[in-house]
């Protein structure tokens, strides 16, 4: 197993290395693969096109074997006779051509896609030494392709032999026919035997495309150092972020906090949960949550309130329901408008009570009216 640093690469590649790698020209390829499809394609286009080649081929060799002594002589009669000879070879060959350079193209797409990189071109000291080219001679990938030659060689040998073994009488048949149908015959049989030998390297194919998907991936394999330094590099330093958040937060609080002398109440459940609402008299907005908190936070605002000797009204219901259903500075939801509103009447005559300009207020219902989808 290949180390990194002292560490197994025992991980798959992150999505990050995979994009990297193909940008540097790292991409899935077989060579067997792209040559057996262009050779197999080869020969069916050999055998589309191959009677008319053979047919423009008869009739080149009968009209070059009928030369006159004066076209012979004639430097203008010779272009003339070749260019009219070329033309009925011409339209064959291209389409042979053009088949052959689609299947090389699409051979070589197939397993990778198509990518634009100069870092697989780009000159590098380690390709000119003779000391990594000759460890690239003798290592284990050197090995494998020596392995896959004779292979190939052994495959196309046997099948080559079957195939002459079977059909040596037709062969010989080939001889005993007249010129024109023997020509033909003879490229079709030939075309036949190519495509059988290609076809046959498709047991290679077989083996080195899943050999090729492996090796790949076996070359990109990280060690877990190099996934948690990546998982940092693209979602940043937990501890980093987590001493952002903890400082967001006490900004949060501090802002909080600073809103309670301003509030017009401090609601509480009264053990967990505190709420501080202020309501503006001279709008027509609802009452607005400015500080809320739970716990340690519920105790503080509770301390805060006292010391600036701000109202503290027990409703434990009422605090659940404004905690979790209202964010701090957005107003309340209207089916607490009614449960609130008693509360901010009960502040304002205990204010006036307090100074005098009414009587005591009456004690507020143990229990609000809270619509069941608010309650918590």
């Amino acid at each position: 197993m290949a180390e990194k640093d002292g560490q197994e690469q025992t991980e798959d590649a992150t999505e990050k290395k995979l994009s990297q790698a193909r940008e540097k020209g790292q991409v899935v390829r077989s060579k067997e693969l792209a040559t057996t499809l262009v050779l197999t394609a080869s020969g069916a286009a050999f055998l589309a096109f191959g009677d008319a080649l053979a047919r423009a081929l008869v009739s080149n060799m009968s009209r070059l074997f009928e030369l006159s002594r004066e076209e012979i002589f004639s430097p203008e009669a010779l272009l003339e006779i070749v260019g009219t000879s070329v033309k009925p070879l011409m339209w064959p060959l291209f389409g042979i051509m053009i088949i052959g350079f689609i299947a090389g193209i699409l051979g070589n797409i197939m397993m990778g896609g198509v990518v634009f990189s100069g870092e697989s071109i780009r000159p590098k000291a380690s390709k000119m030494s003779p000391k990594a080219g000759l460890k690239r001679m003798l290592g284990p990938q050197a090995m494998v392709e020596l392995i896959k030659s004779i292979a190939k060689v052994a495959v196309v040998v046997t099948i080559a032999v079957f195939v002459l073994k079977t059909q040596f009488l037709k062969i010989m048949e080939f001889s005993l026919q007249p010129l024109h149908i023997s020509v033909i015959e003879s490229l079709n049989f030939l075309a036949d035997v190519f495509i059988w030998l290609c076809a046959s390297l498709i047991i290679i194919v077989a083996i080195d495309v899943p050999y090729q998907y492996w090796k790949h991936a076996k070359e990109l394999r990280m060690t877990k150092q190099e996934v948690k330094d990546e998982m940092k590099d693209v979602n940043g330093n937990p501890q980093l972020k987590g001493k952002i958040r903890q400082m967001q937060m006490e900004v949060s609080q501090r802002r909080m906090m600073s809103n309670i002398p301003d509030a017009d109440v401090i609601i509480t459940n009264p053990t967990h949960y505190s709420v501080a609402l202020k309501y503006e008299k001279s709008g027509n907005a609802a009452p607005k949550v400015v500080a809320k908190g739970v716990d340690q936070a519920a105790f503080r605002i509770r301390d805060m309130a006292k010391e600036h000797k701000v109202p503290i009204l027990e409703s434990a219901a009422l605090t659940r329901a404004i905690y979790h259903t209202t964010e701090i500075d957005e107003p309340i939801p209207e089916g607490l408008f009614i449960a609130v509103a008693q509360i901010l009447a009960y502040v304002y005559q205990l204010d006036q009570f307090k100074q005098r300009k009414g009587n005591r207020p009456k004690p507020l219902p143990k229990t609000m009216d809270i619509p069941e989808d608010l309650k918590y």
